[in-house]
């Protein structure tokens, strides 16, 4: 099998690569980057060594994917993946559409060149903001839960956020740029007949992660306290009660694998999953996400980093920040049921691995996050 993962010098793409070849004895993998991310050229030398064949390009210019060899799967990890993106005053909006969607629809070309089955790496945040933020949720031992003696949105249970939950807008111009990806794929594979799975993932969290406060918020926040830098809880009531939940990307590897056995023609591959997908929903989107079992508030960070690294103070303002949200953890039983899939890493072991790697690597926070 031959392979071709975008954005395989992050921190997702680079963790899939690795686990790939760990699991796919003899896997042919070719990886494109435009290494404009802090910190990704130091994945470079570990997948080089591992006989992985590396492609400078961007994948906003389709003739950079002209170089690229055919392969039989494309995994679309390249993206901006964050919700502020285009509204922080710091990026632009019109670069976040060009990498996020026009990166897409060239992929999609591409596939269709080469009968290429692709798989896209989407997020939570295609789901729609405004009921979530309105979601009823109380304070349960440092952490939001939802209000269950009160009406839930459809779509949402102490489980998590379940597929069919809204898509409408507002989602972010983040969310957006994902939804429409999605849709398009779809598209592609059913008009050009080749296999597409979209895998909707929470957050993704690990050692090695670059973090930022606006994108890998465990491994940033285990980094900085470490350090003894400044934290802050923002929005809500400024007490860190806001949660998430997280999966190690590793964990996507033996869905992929999975997902890649399905290379049959379109009509039939929605059916080549294990189990059917359930009335109103696709075998071909999932949530892949570590759920309510792997979910933790940031208040509940911070006691486990005071637990491991010793107390350090976190300042509190309670002004709220565009697009966000109470309480996000996804549902992914309708992976499991339709996939067999589970995570595999428990949340102590992700914050763990997290930890170690911070320890060992003084330098990572400035590498990843500069100031």
């Amino acid at each position: 099998m031959k392979l071709l993962i975008t954005g395989i010098c992050g921190f997702v793409g680079s963790t899939l690569a690795h686990a790939l070849l760990d699991a796919v004895p003899g896997l042919q993998l070719v990886g494109l980057d435009n290494f404009i991310r802090p910190g990704a050229e130091s994945n470079r030398a570990a997948l080089k060594a591992r006989g992985v064949k590396l492609f400078h390009g961007d994948l906003r210019a389709a003739s950079d994917l002209e170089c690229l060899p055919a392969v039989d799967w494309v995994i679309d990890a390249a993206a901006n993946p964050s919700v502020l993106a285009g509204i922080d005053g710091k990026t632009s909006s019109r670069q976040l559409v060009e990498h996020n969607l026009l990166g897409t629809v060239n992929l999609l070309e591409f596939c269709k060149a080469h009968r290429a089955g692709f798989v896209l790496l989407s997020t939570s945040r295609v789901y729609s903001i405004a009921p979530l933020a309105a979601l009823p949720v109380v304070p349960d031992r440092g952490a939001y839960r939802p209000d269950t003696d009160k009406p839930l949105p459809a779509g949402v249970s102490p489980a998590g956020v379940h597929e069919s939950f809204a898509t409408s807008a507002p989602v972010s111009l983040y969310g957006a740029t994902k939804l429409t990806s999605e849709a398009l794929a779809l598209e592609y594979g059913e008009t050009f007949h080749f296999p597409v799975w979209i895998n909707r993932c929470g957050v993704l969290a690990g050692a090695g992660q670059f973090g930022r406060p606006d994108q890998g918020i465990f491994a940033y926040w285990i980094n900085t306290h470490l350090r003894r830098r400044p934290l802050k809880y923002i929005g809500f009531d400024g007490r860190g009660h806001q949660v998430r939940d997280c999966l190690h990307p590793r964990d996507l590897a033996p869905l992929l694998l999975k997902q890649f056995a399905c290379r049959e023609p379109v009509e039939s591959a929605a059916n080549c999953a294990p189990t059917a997908a359930g009335p109103g929903l696709s075998p071909r989107i999932c949530n892949v996400a570590g759920g309510a079992s792997a979910s933790m508030s940031l208040r509940q960070l911070t006691a486990w980093c005071d637990g491991r690294f010793g107390p350090h103070p976190v300042a509190s303002d309670p002004q709220p920040r565009p697009f966000d949200i109470p309480w996000m953890v996804l549902d992914a039983s309708h992976a499991s049921k339709v996939w067999g899939w589970q995570p595999q890493t428990p949340l102590p072991a992700i914050l763990e691995e997290i930890a170690v790697h911070a320890q060992q690597h003084p330098e990572w926070l400035d590498l990843s996050a500069p100031f």
